[in-house]
């Protein structure tokens, strides 16, 4: 009887969450503590051979890598001077071996540097002695080093690193053997302070969200029972101020969802926001079957505009050119800045002939627009657009083929509007620029 009556006050009587927690967690905490510093010394070998790695092992690997692919390279573009059809491609190949030759990687290697060097005198004595079949026979043979040479350094590069990833291999097996015996240990550390945490914290919080889901609801909210720890209270407390805090996240959540997707200087979208809904554009057009076009635009001498009056005027001018696109683009045309002075647009529901009508627009709308700087000048701008139908392709192919038509366009002259052919590869070519005009007139006699 009297150890029963014992069982009984003990359940009714009011233990302080604060201390209990306390107490548990302190407990946990120190022997937790101890455990880790057991598993510290092989986190601290494991470290050491990281460290090692990152700061020798790796570099030189990296270093033992590119110093390979130099070495092949040489070897490519010692064929392409064998084998290239013209003499202007044969010396394009020879200039690129000199390069590599003089690469520091290949210089820092006595062995790449001597074999380098030699490639580079015979292809030069083969490009003006002629190649013939006695110098094929000996290409190959240098080639053949080439090779050796890179598979070496490339085996180097490999086995620089084994020797400490063995070595953390091992500490790390240990590792795990003592991990399992810590996480053993911690679970029944945890599996207590869960039953508590849920008696003193859980059940009072499954309370609250009751009477949340009711306030949502519109339904009448019972009153909370007489709460012992000063959180639950203070949640309580909170509950009256989320309608004032959801409002004001929401307005936040526009702020923030208006930052992310436009361009700061000119407010048109972004380019990672254009491509996401670009993508649902064509996806959509393709589904249905529809026609649907993409475009990339070019503000013309734009480095001249830089140059000639400054970042800030440059600025000004892109700034400008986004109004233009506003008033000229239709309701249902996507646009963006693309990034510098290159823009992106998509033409929804819109063929190649149509695209090029209101590409052409575009084009004769900047053409006809004189912009104040700040300094008083006026400054002529023009426009290269190259556009690209995407009703058949990825985004990503459209986008390569209008950038390739927008270099077509710079190479004939700029200010003009050009239409890649259905099915254009692009990719092959890289981009170069491309200088044949003058630059744009500036009349700096307003002020």
């Amino acid at each position: 009887m009297q150890r029963q009556s014992l069982i009984a006050r003990l359940s009714r009587r009011a233990w302080p969450a604060g201390k209990a927690f306390a107490l548990v967690g302190g407990a946990f905490g120190c022997t937790f503590l101890a455990l880790l510093f057991w598993l510290a010394v092989d986190q601290h070998l494991v470290l050491d051979g990281s460290q090692r790695l990152l700061d020798h092992a790796v570099p030189a690997t990296l270093e033992r890598f590119r110093l390979a692919r130099n070495v092949e390279q040489l070897r490519l573009e010692g064929e392409h001077v064998f084998s290239g059809r013209t003499p202007v491609a044969r010396q394009q190949a020879l200039f690129i071996v000199s390069l590599l030759a003089s690469h520091p990687a290949v210089l820092a290697d006595a062995r790449a540097a001597g074999l380098a060097g030699e490639v580079e005198r015979f292809l030069s004595r083969s490009m003006h002695e002629g190649m013939s079949e006695a110098r094929h026979a000996e290409w190959a043979m240098l080639a053949s080093r080439l090779t050796l040479l890179a598979d070496d350094v490339s085996s180097e590069g490999v086995n620089l690193a084994t020797a400490d990833l063995h070595r953390m291999s091992a500490t790390m097996l240990q590792s795990r053997s003592k991990l399992l015996l810590v996480l053993a240990l911690v679970a029944v550390f945890v599996g207590g302070f869960v039953f508590l945490i849920r008696r003193h914290l859980i059940q009072p919080l499954q309370a609250i969200d009751q009477a949340l889901s009711a306030l949502g609801s519109g339904q009448a909210v019972t009153p909370f029972a007489p709460a012992s720890m000063l959180e639950i209270r203070a949640v309580e407390r909170a509950i009256g101020q989320l309608r004032e805090v959801m409002q004001e996240n929401e307005t936040t959540r526009e702020q923030l969802e208006r930052l992310a997707t436009t361009d700061g200087l000119t407010g048109m979208f972004n380019r990672r926001h254009f491509l996401a809904v670009a993508e649902e554009e064509i996806k959509r057009a393709q589904r249905y079957s529809r026609p649907i076009c993409v475009g990339m635009a070019d503000l013309d001498f734009f480095k001249h505009i830089n140059d000639s009056h400054g970042h800030a005027s440059g600025d000004l001018v892109l700034q400008s050119v986004a109004e233009i696109f506003a008033r000229t683009l239709r309701h249902s045309d996507w646009g963006c800045r693309f990034g510098g002075e290159e823009f992106a647009f998509v033409f929804p529901e819109t063929g190649l002939r149509e695209a090029h009508r209101l590409a052409e627009r575009l084009r004769q709308s900047a053409a006809a627009s004189q912009i104040a700087l700040a300094d008083g000048s006026r400054v002529d701008i023009t426009l290269s657009l190259g556009l690209a139908d995407a009703s058949s392709c990825p985004l990503e192919i459209a986008l390569q083929r209008a950038d390739a038509a927008l270099y077509d366009a710079k190479q004939q002259g700029r200010n003009r509007v050009v239409t890649a052919p259905v099915g254009h590869a692009t990719g092959e070519t890289a981009r170069q620029p491309f200088n044949g005009d003058a630059p744009p007139s500036v009349d700096t006699a307003s002020t």
